[in-house]
């Protein structure tokens, strides 16, 4: 009896009980809007470096709010901007999703192809033929796309950036539209015949709004350069200097050097690029009036300009000390536009890189950390003489390009040589030069399995029908690029460990040091949404970091 009486008030207590509670414990819905940001070429200190000048808006909303990978890294190479944008989408590498460089050499074409160009399809908004691109020779599918799949369609997504890439390769096959910048004489945003036949009005008045020509303004620091104590002298000799200036160093009258910097192009290498990007994220979300309803809708942004601008000053450098604490000002924006416009915690963003940067080696060389230049011309006189004096001709190489070796297997073929042996002898003499630390095989990629170090990491980046014969890795901090800037591309800890923060709906608050790998985002994604995961995922959700 006694049992039955307390049964009864417990039932009673739970009727009673408020109905917003209770839909506040049990709320399993879908965000309204997931909001992917890649910041091309973030290294994760970026985000410890210059933290104590953050405000409290933007990065650090994101860290302290959200749920921080500390120890997240890319687990291929190549790391590059379109291998990087497609594996954190795709959730897999190019082994599987085919995106092996920004551009590579075809074999069957014998051509150089451009890893979102396609010929198929026109350019819309432009006459020129910067539009004609599609996420074509992309293989598998992103979780934007699954998404779409899921909803029948209804879902959209949108794709945006500077770079055509980082536009095309997040919003994947079905996106509604991607959108890119086209600088030059322009200054506007375009897209392809791929996606639709002209741009919509929300487009067209972005275009029109005179929004890009002002910020043909002068670039100074945010706040007084004394203060920016977390990067290196503004006047030094490790920096690119713009065409018309006699040193790299604040201020940059941007409007006047337009005229000798490609017009519109040189907002690309400067912080006002990223404010350009957030501008045009936020007419997508008006325009496409994405997030306003239960169907989840993905919104994939990318901001270009701070690549360029590590390539152009390098890691240390003052102005890409300024272009991250503007940055930080931009996510403030974006996240108080999406709190107002579709809700508080009714959103989810996740933020990363598609890969980091190496000190300018001739810094580090200063600093007698060992590092240098690839001397690519003695290497290849070097080369093409060992081919020729070992198999009578140099035509058994077809191309070199990302530090990878193409060869004639026609040619091979009718020599009656083995092309296991001819590539095992280019391995035995490359390994010999000065600024060549390893060197592989496609047999070994093929025929062996290596489950860590950089032998696994080539082996996630080797597509067998789109990469190379011969592999080769230069020595730590030793780069093919000018003496002034920074480059990327290696799978040492400065172009692997990069960024990753989640926030918002179905995100726990949090952080661990537990490694992580960037093709874990994707099926991440697909899991806090409850969709089919990409295609070719080989990652694995991220379970500490989704709410129960």
């Amino acid at each position: 009896m006694k049992k039955l009486l307390f049964s009864t008030i417990i039932l009673f207590c739970f009727l009673l009980s408020p109905i917003s509670s209770i839909s506040q414990t049990t709320d399993k819905s879908n965000p309204k809007l997931v909001i992917g940001i890649v910041v091309d070429q973030m290294r994760y200190d970026y985000l410890t470096r210059f933290y104590n000048k953050y405000g409290e808006g933007g990065f650090k909303r994101l860290m302290n709010e959200g749920f921080n990978c500390k120890n997240n890294h890319f687990n291929y190479v190549p790391t590059y901007t379109g291998p990087g944008h497609a594996s954190v989408y795709t959730g897999t590498t190019p082994k599987y999703h085919g995106i092996i460089s920004n551009n590579w050499y075809d074999k069957e074409s014998k051509e150089t192809v451009y890893c979102a160009g396609d010929e198929s399809v026109n350019s819309v908004g432009t006459l020129k033929a910067d539009g004609k691109m599609s996420p074509h020779r992309m293989q598998t599918t992103t979780f934007a796309d699954e998404n779409r799949l899921f909803t029948q369609k209804q879902g959209k997504t949108i794709g945006v950036s500077i770079k055509d890439r980082g536009a095309i390769l997040p919003a994947g096959h079905t996106a509604n539209a991607a959108y890119w910048f086209r600088g030059k004489s322009e200054g506007k945003f375009i897209s392809s015949t791929y996606y639709m036949t002209e741009l919509p009005k929300w487009v067209s008045d972005f275009n029109a709004s005179g929004k890009v020509a002002s910020y043909l303004k002068p670039w100074n620091t945010l706040y007084d350069i004394a203060t920016y104590t977390e990067s290196g002298k503004d006047l030094n000799t490790f920096e690119g200097v713009f065409n018309g200036k006699e040193t790299a160093t604040f201020p940059y009258d941007l409007k006047k050097l337009s005229k000798i910097n490609g017009g519109y192009d040189i907002l690309k290498s400067t912080a006002y690029g990223n404010s350009i990007v957030t501008d045009f994220a936020i007419a997508a979300v008006e325009g496409e009036q994405l997030g306003t309803d239960a169907i989840t809708d993905v919104l994939t942004v990318s901001y270009s300009s701070t690549d360029y601008i590590g390539h152009k000053f390098g890691v240390n450098s003052k102005e890409v000390q300024d272009t991250y604490l503007r940055l930080d000002l931009e996510l403030e924006k974006l996240l108080n536009f999406l709190d107002d416009k579709i809700g508080e915690m009714e959103y989810t963003v996740f933020l990363t890189a598609d890969h980091g940067a190496v000190d300018v080696p001739a810094y580090l060389k200063s600093l007698n950390v060992p590092a240098g230049y690839v001397d690519n011309s003695d290497m290849k006189t070097k080369f093409t003489e060992f081919m020729t004096k070992t198999y009578g001709t140099s035509d058994l190489v077809e191309n070199v390009s990302n530090n990878q070796v193409f060869l004639n297997r026609e040619k091979i073929k009718a020599l009656g040589l083995d092309l296991s042996a001819v590539q095992q002898t280019i391995v035995n003499e490359l390994i010999t030069y000065n600024d060549i630390d390893k060197a592989y095989t496609a047999h070994a990629m093929i025929s062996t399995s290596f489950p860590d170090g950089i032998e696994h990491m080539i082996q996630n980046g080797f597509n067998q029908k789109r990469s190379g014969d011969v592999i080769v890795v230069y020595n730590p901090a030793y780069i093919s690029y000018s003496h002034t800037g920074s480059t990327h591309g290696s799978g040492f800890n400065y172009d692997t460990h990069v960024p990753l923060l989640f926030y918002g709906k179905g995100v726990k608050q949090g952080s661990t040091v537990t490694r992580t790998v960037i093709p874990d985002i994707a099926p991440t994604m697909s899991a806090l949404l409850n969709i089919s995961f990409p295609s070719g995922a080989t990652g694995t959700p991220l379970e500490f970091v989704i709410k129960k």
